[in-house]
This record gives structure tokens, C-alpha cells and sequence, in this order.
């Protein structure tokens, strides 16, 4: 897909994968940042969210976030950027000004986290996370490695604070690498595979840049990399919601979705000026 001039993926939704309740959209994105637009002026300029959770995660390169609340901050590879919109905040995504220096890729997951209706209208926030700032679970082996960025893995919890119960891991797994996920029964689960191959036990083989989506049957499923692997692993429990959508509003029915334009309009949701 074409977003914003820049070539990404969007393994959901899609006509084999609707929506993931609680989670709304993937989108990985790999760009060499062009080298002849200023990094002011390049990635994702100021743009509005309310009702949901924008979330990066960061595998080459950096983000460099600023929002109306105040906030701005670079995030490195391995590390986070995690907004929740709440009642609106308008925002930019831009690579780092020494992205040149460190690659000049990016190269990241943005997922889109459905908030609950009664959270919806909340105070806007913004949690960074570093790669140093996230714990890892490591296999006795050594040969699988998860960074547990959001919920729990192995009595190990993650730093970001979320508004529903939801699980994000990213994984690195070597050729012959075998690890059990433990997910709460009542939770939806999918895992993307951003480079290599795996084999999910007792259901077959899922390829890079595709996603898997699990029945919910069960308290967690087996992974074995058959090649070198990264992987992301999302679960969360459904919040059963109706959902009225728009471009950069998730809400609940349509009259809050003209709400959510019409406040944006009268500047409700602040101003951003990068400087």
C-alpha cells in the first residue's frame, strides 16, 4: 500500500484478516529515508488520532516523535513509541535527524490498539520505550530471545501501561529454536513474521511478511523457527465494541466519529508546530 508516498504493508486488515479485536491494524513499513529531503520534512507529518492506541515499534533506524501535548523524543531500533490518543492529539513521525549517520533505513511496526469505549475520552499519553528499558525473556537454550514491551511473558512484565489487557512481544529466534507462548485463553492472538520461517505446532509452516491468527482454544501455542527469525506476537483480550471508523478516528458509533472531526476542526485536539 501507498501511505503517504511511502510503500507499506498492511497484513491486516484485509479480505482473509478483518480487524483482531482488540487490535485494528498492522502496518510494517521498511524505507530507505531519502537523502535529499530534509528529515524535517520527511516521514509522516502532523496528523490527528482519538479513540485508540497508535503504537511503533522500532527494528532499523528511529522515530522522532512530536506531539500537541508537548512531548518530543527520538526512539531508537529495539525500542517504542507508545500514544494513546484519548480524546484527541495530533502528532508527527519523522526519521531522526542523524538517520543518515546510523543507516538511513527505518524500519518498524506501527499497530493500531483499540482503547474501551469508557477510556476513550481520556487525557492523551505517551509512553517511549527504549531497547535498554525493555526486559527479555531468554530460552534456557539461548536460542530465542522475546522482548516484552507491553503485559506479561513468563511472570516477566512489560513497562508500557495499557488501557485493556493486551500482550506485545517482539522475537528474535535462531534455525532450530523452539519456544511456547503462553497467552490467557480468553485473549485473540496473531504473530507476523517480519523476516524468516516458522512452523507453529500441529498447524504448519507461516512465511515472512504474513500473519498467522490463532483460534481462541487454548493458553498458548509453539513456535519453531526454521530459519533465522523475527517475529511480532500480539494478543489481547476482545472488547467486544461496536466500531465506527474514519480515517484517524476509532470511536464507537458515527455520531462520535462527526464529533471527533468537528473538534478537530475547532482545534480541540491542539496544535503542532515542528520547529
Amino acid at each position: 500500500m501507498d501511505m503517504g508516498g511511502m510503500p507499506i504493508r498492511q497484513p491486516f486488515p484485509s479480505a482473509k484478516a478483518e480487524q483482531i479485536d482488540p487490535f485494528l491494524l498492522l502496518h510494517h513499513a521498511d524505507i530507505k529515508v531519502p537523502a535529499h529531503i530534509d528529515t524535517q520534512h520527511a516521514g509522516v507529518g502532523p496528523h490527528p488520532h482519538r479513540g485508540f492506541s497508535p503504537v511503533s515499534f522500532i527494528f532499523k533506524g528511529g522515530v522522532h516523535h512530536r506531539d500537541s501535548r508537548g512531548n518530543d523524543n527520538v526512539v531508537y531500533a529495539g525500542g517504542t513509541q507508545w500514544m494513546n490518543a484519548g480524546m484527541g492529539v495530533i502528532h508527527s513521525e519523522r526519521p531522526p535527524a542523524d538517520i543518515h549517520e546510523i543507516g538511513g533505513r527505518q524500519e518498524l511496526i506501527q499497530l493500531w490498539v483499540n482503547t474501551p469505549a469508557k477510556h476513550k475520552m481520556d487525557t492523551p499519553s505517551y509512553q517511549p520505550l527504549t531497547a535498554e528499558q525493555t526486559p527479555v525473556v531468554k530460552s534456557e537454550d539461548g536460542l530465542t530471545e522475546v522482548n516484552v514491551i507491553a503485559g506479561e511473558l513468563n511472570t516477566v512484565k512489560g513497562p508500557i501501561n495499557t488501557l485493556s489487557s493486551v500482550n506485545t512481544f517482539t522475537a528474535n529466534m535462531k534455525k532450530g529454536a523452539k519456544f511456547f507462548f503462553a497467552v490467557p485463553a480468553t485473549h485473540n492472538a496473531f504473530i507476523y513474521i517480519t523476516t524468516g520461517k516458522l512452523n507453529v505446532t500441529g498447524d504448519g509452516e507461516v512465511d515472512e511478511k504474513y500473519v498467522a491468527v490463532f483460534n481462541k482454544d487454548g493458553e498458548g501455542f509453539e513456535l519453531e523457527a526454521l530459519e533465522n527469525t523475527h517475529l511480532f506476537v500480539g494478543t489481547g483480550e476482545p472488547l467486544n465494541e461496536p466500531v465506527a471508523s474514519h480515517g484517524p478516528f476509532v470511536m464507537n458509533n458515527q455520531t462520535e466519529l462527526m464529533e471527533a472531526f468537528r473538534d478537530y476542526q475547532q482545534g480541540k485536539m491542539g496544535v503542532l508546530i515542528e520547529e
